[in-house]
């Protein structure tokens, strides 16, 4: 009975780690492409003052994560009532209409679809809660973080394989059709692929429903509930924390590579791509590996540290040999502290609560990467090398919360 109940959970994971891999090589592979929307040869804002460009690039990105910011408790709690196989299928139907209509406006040089189809993917990438919620329904407690890390591995293989595809397939060089469009045309094939995975291979993990109340302004009630949970907010601040300065050096250092080394999109997709790797050595096999010696609040006392310190120092790397070895410092960093903190979010949630206290990290980690685009935007158009400082700080604050008040 227990080598079947193995397997099954074994599968699922596979299930799982296609789905996650599918759905975020889909999110990689535009990582190249919208900076140079802006900061491109070819780009669609050349005509704007580069304050203006700078702004727009900001609220571009911060339109996904306000949607993000609403839409991930809203599906946790639908996940939690109607069960994870549905609304994991809504969500990516929903991502798969955000990334065609983002690939028409670029043909036709739309700007306002641009936004439009920005917000509502991004109100349907709540699904990450959803998929974190049906890892937490078939997982021991001491198997979250390890079982956690294989969403983290999936993320970084997408980001080995993404960017540097996204790279070659807007590069018209070498195909003479390719354009800053096709990515999302690709992007949108691998989303409908996942719907057809869901759809027959995804089994269902929710056993005990509930019937909350759901509300469209569930993030905003969220945030209040925080204030009230003795045993989460502590670890939701500095969850809030290093995603906000992880965000600033995640949407701000590629238009950094453009302006202040001129990269190219192939260049920024094969600086992710080296990135990627050792995000994947991090949570496919350092996560496994600590997780059984050590409990995360030891492993995060140093990673974070290590996170803000490597950020901090990313500022001076001024040859390609510098930068390439801190974004791997940055990545090893980050995959090991991300899985920790995600453990022990769910760790502390009742069996019928994770969708909902999922969200609601999700509702923090939303709302985390809100700020960034929209001070960032106004840092950038100081110099690019601001939004990645603020970054490194920001994380410091964590560290420092965390040590001062034993937050985890």
């Amino acid at each position: 009975m227990i080598n079947e109940k193995s397997s099954s959970q074994t599968k699922f994971l596979a299930v799982i780690f296609l789905a996650v891999f599918l759905d975020l090589l889909g999110v990689t592979i535009i990582i190249p492409v919208i900076p140079a929307l802006f900061e491109g040869e070819h780009a669609m804002f050349s005509g704007f003052q580069v304050g203006t460009r700078s702004l727009l690039y900001g609220l571009l990105i911060g339109c996904y994560s306000i949607m993000q910011f609403i839409g991930a408790p809203v599906l946790g709690a639908l996940s939690d009532r109607y069960g994870r196989k549905p609304i994991l299928s809504i969500a990516l139907t929903g991502a798969f209409i955000g990334y065609t209509l983002f690939g028409y406006a670029i043909l036709e040089n739309i700007i306002w679809l641009l936004f439009l189809a920005r917000m509502v993917p991004g109100f349907m990438g709540g699904n990450i809660a959803v998929i974190y919620s049906a890892i937490a329904d078939i997982s021991s407690e001491k198997e979250k973080i390890k079982n956690f890390g294989l969403v983290g591995s999936a993320f970084g293989l997408g980001f080995i394989i993404g960017p540097g595809l996204g790279g070659v397939l807007a590069d018209k060089s070498v195909v003479s059709w390719f354009n800053y469009a096709t990515p999302f045309w690709f992007t949108a094939i691998l989303t409908l692929i996942n719907i057809i995975l869901i759809r027959f291979f995804f089994p269902e993990t929710l056993k005990v429903r509930t019937n909350k109340k759901i509300s469209i302004l569930q993030g905003v009630n969220n945030l209040k509930k925080i204030a009230f949970l003795s045993n989460l907010k502590n670890v939701f601040a500095i969850v809030f924390l290093v995603t906000l300065g992880f965000t600033f050096f995640t949407q701000f250092y590629s238009v950094h590579l453009f302006r202040k080394y001129g990269y190219s999109v192939k260049d920024i997709g094969t600086l992710f791509l080296w990135t990627g790797i050792f995000l994947v050595i991090a949570q496919s096999f350092i996560v496994r590996i600590i997780s059984k010696m050590y409990l995360p609040k030891q492993v995060l006392k140093w990673s974070l540290l290590f996170l803000s310190l490597f950020l901090v120092l990313l500022i001076f790397c001024d040859e390609t040999w510098k930068i390439y070895l801190m974004n791997a410092l940055i990545a090893l960093a980050f995959g090991i502290s991300s899985p920790n903190l995600t453990g022990l979010v769910s760790n502390n949630a009742e069996p019928n609560q994770q969708g909902e206290v999922l969200g609601l990290n999700q509702s923090i980690t939303s709302l985390a990467q809100v700020l960034p685009p929209l001070i960032g935007g106004l840092l950038l158009g100081l110099d690019s090398v601001y939004p990645i400082l603020t970054g490194g700080l920001v994380c410091f604050v964590a560290v420092i919360l965390f040590w001062l008040r034993r937050a985890l």
